[in-house]
């Protein structure tokens, strides 16, 4: 199956955690800063350490400002949740050691954790001179922490180094971003004021995760359930439980959970890309593991690993291995005539394969088991037709795993005339041959045999054919 990366999200994701962990898989950072000065924004300067988290050695990805004759360190995580709002009135933004940040906006939006989990010191406030405890302030726009719009952001990302592909998936990401910041608004997105969206920090996180992910080449992306933290976010409205709003729109329809760990450890942007690049979620896919990366977070838990780990291997190195989910369900009171067209609408609707089974039920009432193979992503498919076409209230599913034999269709020929057979071959070995039904059944009828005899000489025939 290729190269199959594993984000393995048990201290959650953050933007600065993604490039951390890239960077500790190999991806060369002077290709990365190359990738982000073809945006021609001043993204100040990138840098790459070696730091422990709770024993753990990883990668910390960090932002310096430029401040004139010496550069000062801009939080690295993410500590921006895009509280976007429909203003046109300027922001200032001084640059202290107080963090502090001076937004001409009449509304607050605080958080209470600090953000300490994840990635960047994460508090924000929107208010008159609200101040962080983390120690750095935003640089004045123009410098490095200026902010842009989306049309801005499209027009740079254009003019990147990024693929044709990675420019169109950069662009996506910044608009489903933006997106989830109006509906929480309750506003269009084209009235969006994208002073978080487009700051600096969410540029690098999101065009440097697009561009370290190609270099990755990953043919397949799976995903632990998200750890998503815990606590509470306190804003003007009132107090948000963790995930924050924006986060928890993102993660819609994806495996969260909330660990021991009561600080928010899921951002917006660790989230947005953990759910653009994985294709599924669950638990770690068998594979020969080749490379693993762990990208660290800014706090340091002393029982808590605060990292994302990355892991990479070839899924195809033990044989072919493939992860499907498996639906079952019993019937007892369905007319049995109904389990024919059932069992053609499960496969029009993409089962592997569909199989039923006498059981006994309660009451002592005989009954139906339904069981459907299937791709992960037909599961929810499956299910619809399963409550439509039979008399069930409910199904179970459990992500399981196959290894299927290579297989080949190859002509025959015998004393009847040619017959196809299935040949199955593990890595190379041939394990099994069997001739076609159909073919057997055809000869046997136009020679008035028995298909047992034609199937004799059909095995006859491949067997001389094997030994020759």
């Amino acid at each position: 199956m290729g190269k199959t990366v594993y984000f393995d999200c048990f201290s959650g994701a953050s933007g600065d955690m993604v490039l951390g962990a890239l960077l500790d898989l190999g991806l060369p950072l002077d290709e990365l800063r190359g990738a982000l000065g073809s945006l021609a924004i001043d993204v100040g300067t990138i840098s790459a350490e070696r730091v422990l988290r709770a024993g753990i050695s990883a990668t910390k990805f960090r932002i310096l400002e430029h401040t004139g004759a010496e550069g000062q360190e801009r939080p690295t995580g993410e500590a921006r949740h895009s509280h976007s709002h429909s203003h046109s009135h300027p922001h200032r933004h001084g640059h202290s050691h107080s963090h502090s940040h001076e937004h001409e906006h009449e509304h607050e939006h605080e958080h209470e954790d600090h953000h300490s989990g994840a990635g960047r010191s994460q508090t924000h406030a929107h208010a008159h001179g609200h101040a962080h405890d983390q120690g750095h302030q935003h640089a004045p726009p123009g410098g490095g922490h200026g902010h842009h719009s989306l049309a801005e952001i499209g027009k740079s990302i254009e003019r990147s180094a990024l693929s044709p592909d990675g420019r169109t998936r950069a662009q996506e990401l910044f608009r489903r971003l933006a997106e989830a910041e109006a509906a929480i608004h309750g506003m269009p997105v084209e009235r969006v004021h994208l002073h978080e969206v487009g700051a600096v920090d969410s540029i690098v996180d999101i065009v440097g995760a697009v561009f370290g992910m190609e270099w990755l080449g990953a043919t397949r992306v799976v995903s632990s359930p998200i750890n998503v933290g815990g606590g509470t976010v306190r804003c003007a409205h009132g107090v948000f439980p963790v995930p924050a709003p924006a986060t928890a729109r993102i993660l819609r329809g994806v495996p969260i959970y909330a660990g021991d760990v009561r600080k928010e450890l899921t951002t917006p942007t660790g989230a947005l890309l953990v759910t653009a690049y994985a294709d599924t979620f669950g638990p770690l896919p068998q594979m020969r593991v080749s490379r693993i990366g762990y990208g660290a977070g800014d706090r340091d838990f002393p029982q808590h690993p605060n990292v994302l780990r990355l892991i990479e291997g070839d899924e195809g190195a033990e044989g072919a291995s493939e992860r499907i989910v498996m639906i079952e369900c019993e019937i007892d009171d369905m007319n049995p005539q109904l389990f024919g067209p059932l069992m053609d609408r499960l496969y029009a609707n993409g089962a592997l394969d569909v199989y039923y089974a006498a059981v006994q039920m309660k009451k002592n009432r005989p009954g139906t088991l339904v069981t459907v193979l299937a791709p992960p992503d037909r599961r929810d498919a499956l299910s619809g037709v399963l409550f439509t076409e039979t008399t069930t209230i409910g199904v179970r599913y459990q992500d399981v795993r196959r290894e299927r034999l290579e297989r080949e269709v190859i002509t025959v020929e015998t004393a009847v005339g040619p017959v196809r057979f299935k040949v199955a071959r593990r890595h190379g070995r041939v394990m099994n041959a069997s001739p076609e039904f159909e073919d057997c059944a055809r000869a046997a009828a136009e020679r008035s045999l028995p298909i047992k005899d034609v199937q004799a000489l059909a095995m006859k025939a491949w067997l001389d054919r094997a030994q020759s």
